[in-house]
């Protein structure tokens, strides 16, 4: 096998708690907006790809920004998304270790500017989120025939939490699919969080995310929602551990309106990718 002669790019595969990015510094490559959306779907395809839940373009702040630096953010399917909470994560770290900015700094995303504080030597780092808006708890949503108590808050992007019985055995897919898709949420659509109240300072959480079309192993503003609305109802303080379907733990503080997200953000390795492999071609 002859690969010398295709071309390739250096990309880096991290996680936040098992929400998985390529992520890709684009001050060099440059790669253009309108190609984008088929690099991420290209990209973040098993099997045929390298695989992830989306794709991170790191760049340059444009002049005036109050960014250190800013994303392009692409779910699997190429959707362009806002904001997201693991991601961000990601970002920030590998934003510090290749020396685009300090320890603590600002991220430019669609959602608007995000401040990082990185942790190097515990492998953390800590996010505070846009200001959630659009709080609205208890729309009383039909699913095939059946009533489902339907809270929404936006973190950055749009998000449903349901409190189900039975967590553990939930079809996920199935139910959040339906609920992603609910006129309710049209014409955005909304990511879907299943939760359950195990302590007023710890919940557990599953969600099904769009763009991704399926449930993931975790999702940071999905988090960041969750605890929003349980704490508007009651149910929760404002320091709430929130254990993700793939295990790990992310820290939620809420203050005076502000919300923080904080848990690890891993590098799993550093790659480089042949594009004709990929039917995908340098800008």
């Amino acid at each position: 096998m002859n690969t010398s002669a295709q071309p390739t790019v250096s990309f880096y595969k991290m996680h936040g708690s098992g929400n998985d990015f390529v992520l890709i510094d684009n001050r060099a490559l440059r790669l253009p907006r309108e190609a984008m959306p088929q690099w991420a779907r290209r990209i973040c395809r098993t099997a045929f790809g390298v695989g992830a839940d989306g794709l991170i373009l790191l760049d340059t702040a444009p002049a005036g920004s109050p960014a250190d630096y800013v994303w392009d953010f692409h779910n699997a399917d190429g959707s362009r998304a806002a904001m997201c909470g693991n991601g961000s994560r990601c970002a920030a770290r590998l934003a510090h270790a290749l020396g685009m900015a300090g320890p603590t700094h600002v991220l430019g995303t669609d959602a608007g500017p995000i401040r990082a504080r990185v942790n190097p030597g515990a492998g953390t780092v800590r996010v505070q989120l846009t200001p959630p808006h659009g709080l609205a708890l208890g729309a009383d949503l039909d699913v095939d025939g059946q009533r489902h108590s339907v809270h929404f808050v936006d973190t950055g992007v749009p998000h449903a939490v349901v409190f189900p019985e039975g967590l553990a055995g939930l079809d996920v897919r199935t139910l959040g699919r339906a609920l992603r898709t609910h006129p309710h949420f049209a014409p955005a659509g909304a990511n879907v969080n299943f939760a359950r109240v195990d302590a007023p300072d710890a919940m557990t959480l599953r969600t099904y995310e769009r763009g991704v079309e399926n449930e993931t192993y975790a999702c940071g503003t999905g988090a960041a929602a969750t605890v929003l609305v349980a704490n508007a109802l009651g149910l929760v303080g404002t320091e709430v551990r929130v254990t993700t379907s793939g295990g790990e733990v992310l820290q939620i503080g809420l203050e005076n309106g502000t919300v923080f997200l904080e848990g690890p953000a891993v590098v799993t390795y550093q790659g480089q990718m042949f594009l004709d492999s990929l039917g995908l071609t340098l800008p």
